[in-house]
Order: C-alpha cells, then sequence, then structure tokens
C-alpha cells in the first residue's frame, strides 16, 4: 500500500510548514488527488490518520478534492477528458492519449491554529 509513504510525506510537508509559519495545529489538510494517480481516497484518509498520531497534524480531517483525468490526443489534437490512463480518445477513439491532468497529487490548503 504506498498510500503509508504519501501520507508520511503529506505529514512531512505539513511539519515543514509549522516549523516555517510557526503554527502549533492543524485542523484541516485539503489535498488534491488526480483521478489518475493511481491513489485511493479513502486509504489515504486511514494512513493519514495513523502516521498523523501524536503529532500537530492528529485528528486533522484530510479533505480529497479529486482533479478528473484529461489528455491530449495525438491522433486528433484535441484535449479531452480521460478516466483511465491508456485509454482511447473519447472524441475519435484514436491513440496515443497522453495525459495531461489529473496525474498529481499536492497540498492545497492548511487550516491551522
Amino acid at each position: 500500500m504506498h498510500e503509508m509513504s504519501l501520507a508520511m510525506s503529506v505529514l512531512q510537508i505539513v511539519e515543514d510548514a509549522a516549523r516555517a509559519q510557526s503554527f502549533q495545529r492543524v485542523r484541516l489538510v485539503q489535498l488534491e488527488i488526480g483521478a489518475l494517480a493511481a491513489v485511493e481516497a479513502e486509504a489515504m484518509r486511514f494512513c493519514f490518520a495513523a502516521v498523523s498520531r501524536g503529532t500537530l497534524a492528529e485528528g486533522a480531517t484530510l479533505e480529497v478534492i479529486e482533479v478528473p483525468g484529461q489528455g491530449l490526443c495525438f491522433n486528433c489534437n484535441m484535449t479531452v477528458p480521460l478516466a483511465a490512463l491508456y485509454d482511447p480518445c473519447p472524441a475519435c477513439g484514436g491513440h496515443p492519449v497522453q495525459a495531461t491532468g489529473g496525474t498529481e497529487m499536492r497540498v492545497k490548503e492548511l487550516e491551522v491554529e
């Protein structure tokens, strides 16, 4: 389960921000996860709750914002919605479609005390 290592990385980002901005507690972490990023939101919430025990983020809500997949079709040169990596273009049925959005994961916002 790679979500555990991802949750640890998110916690590191939160702790680094706390040191830089001198806050004591985190109440909310907004996390953008792309639909094509191969990250399960529920597993991420579970892992974040586990790794944040005993830290300034203990008890914080992990709010996941799903970013839709998007790609550029090299066949018809259109930007199209993409449900899965390596899917054909929904407009023309062609290949390849290069993912241009929805593969990322980033901490968008923190609500702190």
